[in-house]
């Protein structure tokens, strides 16, 4: 699992890394807000461990920006801000869990691991002969491994999970956008278009008039 760490006090920073690391994550750190916004809208995680105070984007300002534009990746604040209005700051912009400091590594951990258990980070979806891990946008393969999008994901993790069954543009939008990003269908076909590409086989039988069916041949 592939966690970013925003946090500015560099020995914290390197604690905390090595800690993870040892526990098995993937961990990317940043000192700084900008460049953590950055990694996070050119590459894929799990999860986001995110200080407040840090130069040039405050990490309130960077899951209000994330949240805003549809990214639902989980995220722990882990802050010195140990008052009730920005604890309350802290979830009412998104987050799923809010550590004060000082804090054990060990406690640290519990709450990535109940997040984890939560959002069912680690669930694999088999099929064709192929691991699927939805939430890390990742398929495995026997000679290597095919990265997706968040929606593309998403996308086709409901198409799986309705195999053989006829979609329409408007059930996928329905049941994957939230009400504020309703997408064109144009968008969808788009979506549909790029996982077509991904694989060797044609899973997606288009219906005309009707939507798509998901097959496993």
């Amino acid at each position: 699992m592939n966690i970013l760490l925003l946090e500015d006090d560099v020995i914290l920073q390197e604690i905390i890394e090595e800690f993870l690391v040892e526990k098995g994550y993937e961990v990317e750190s940043f000192f700084d807000g900008e460049k953590a916004l950055d990694a996070i809208g050119s590459s894929s995680y799990d999860m986001l461990l995110l200080d407040v105070n840090v130069p040039h984007i405050d990490g309130f300002e960077i899951l209000s920006y994330l949240r805003e534009i549809g990214n639902t990746t989980p995220a722990i604040y882990i802050t010195s801000l140990a008052g009730i209005e920005d604890l309350k700051k802290g979830f009412d912009l998104g987050a799923d869990d809010y550590l004060k400091k000082p804090f054990e590594l060990e406690e640290l951990n519990a709450r990535i691991e109940h997040i984890v258990r939560l959002y069912r980070l680690q669930e694999e979806i088999e099929f064709d002969g192929m691991k699927f891990i939805p939430k890390a946008h990742q398929i495995f393969l026997d000679d290597g491994v095919i990265e997706m999008r968040q929606k593309e994901a998403q996308v086709l993790e409901y198409f799986i999970r309705n195999t053989g069954k006829i979609i329409s543009c408007d059930e996928i939008i329905e049941n994957i956008w939230d009400d504020e990003n309703i997408p064109a269908h144009a968008t969808i076909r788009t979506y549909i278009k790029n996982l077509r590409k991904m694989f060797e086989k044609e899973y997606f039988e288009n219906i005309k008039g009707e939507g798509y069916r998901f097959n496993i041949i």
